[in-house]
């Protein structure tokens, strides 16, 4: 009874069902898992594939969708812009205020028309600079790391290749509009762009009504500018270039960092909020004047500052498109490989 009853109880054969139990178990979970890290790791490359590429902090096609609500929201506010002035020529007074201000005033007896081959090229070099202040601007704001440094010959702060040009190019853009200043007063043509009557301002004001209800006032460029493009040419040449010129001197390297009165009183941080806004100026000015260049007689406006003549014909028009090339090619070589020898010349360029 003992032999039998201990049999039972020590020849349990329970060991091997658990021993074949657990490799079962092992083949049901670990097998697939296997699929799913290859698939995980097949389907990487896939998205990474389809993922849309970024331009600044959008996609491409976010980029048009935004282009094109701001395209036709634009249309629409001038669409509403051009019935409200409109509207208020129709007011009590308004047209007799048109007709005793029609947008210009004369001009002193010694005002001279035409434009003289200064000032044409002049204009040509203010377009080409203005184009290159504009784009390495906009790069030194926007730069992450810069594709290369240059330091100064004698010493002094390492800076970003692209701060270099942009800082080279404004010193030659200072250098061609003050030599243009000084011929504008030297020739006495000053008086087209300088304001000689209280009567500029009602006349000014009477030419923007008529630009925007599209009624806009005859061109007379070659003899007289309207009153608002005299404001705003007097604007660009006397406010905004020096106040441009004056905040970026404050941010370069040329300021005197020692002068601690003179930091406290003029702020660097002051300097900054001014200069991009200026900048910005600077666009909308050269969107909206190229706009009515080609809007209101494109050949004869050309001609004007390119051809130096007032017939309308194509000369200016050839003259215009030449610019724009060198202009397009100064943009295109503005690059850390061509601009690296010119660089080497005045300091030291190195990768980091």
């Amino acid at each position: 009874m003992t032999a039998e009853t201990a049999a039972p109880a020590v020849a349990a054969p329970e060991a091997p069902a658990v021993v074949s139990e657990a490799p079962s178990v092992r083949t049901a979970v670990v097998p697939p898992a296997l699929p799913v890290a290859k698939a995980v790791a097949a389907d990487k490359p896939a998205k990474a594939a389809t993922e849309a590429r970024l331009y600044g902090s959008r996609t491409l096609g976010q980029w048009i969708k935004r282009v094109v609500l701001l395209a036709v929201g634009a249309v629409a506010a001038a669409g509403i812009l051009v019935l409200a002035a409109r509207g208020v020529t129709t007011l009590p007074g308004v047209p007799e205020f048109l007709e005793r201000y029609p947008g210009e005033y004369h001009l002193p007896e010694t005002a001279e028309s035409g434009f003289p081959w200064w000032a044409q090229w002049t204009h040509f070099l203010n377009i080409f600079l203005m184009v290159l202040i504009i784009r390495s601007g906009y790069q030194v704001r926007t730069q992450q790391k810069p594709p290369a440094f240059w330091t100064p010959k004698r010493g002094g702060k390492k800076i970003s290749i692209n701060l270099w040009l942009h800082q080279s190019l404004d010193i030659l853009w200072l250098a061609n509009g003050l030599i243009f200043v000084v011929l504008l007063f030297a020739s006495g043509r000053w008086v087209r762009i300088v304001p000689t009557s209280w009567e500029v301002f009602p006349n000014a004001l009477s030419a923007l009504l008529q630009y925007m209800t599209l009624d806009w006032p005859v061109e007379t460029g070659w003899v007289n500018y309207n009153s608002l493009q005299q404001l705003m040419y007097f604007l660009v040449v006397f406010i905004a270039a020096p106040l441009a010129a004056v905040t970026g001197v404050r941010m370069s390297e040329f300021w005197p960092k020692n002068a601690k009165t003179l930091n406290k009183i003029y702020l660097v941080e002051a300097a900054r909020a001014i200069h991009f806004p200026t900048m910005l100026f600077f666009v909308l000015f050269i969107l909206v004047h190229v706009f009515l260049v080609f809007s209101t007689g494109a050949l004869r406006n050309l001609n004007h500052m390119f051809g130096g003549t007032d017939v309308v014909n194509w000369v200016g028009f050839w003259l215009f498109a030449a610019a724009i090339a060198v202009t397009a090619a100064g943009w295109y070589a503005a690059r850390p490989l061509v601009l690296a020898p010119i660089a080497k010349l005045f300091g030291q360029v190195s990768s980091r």
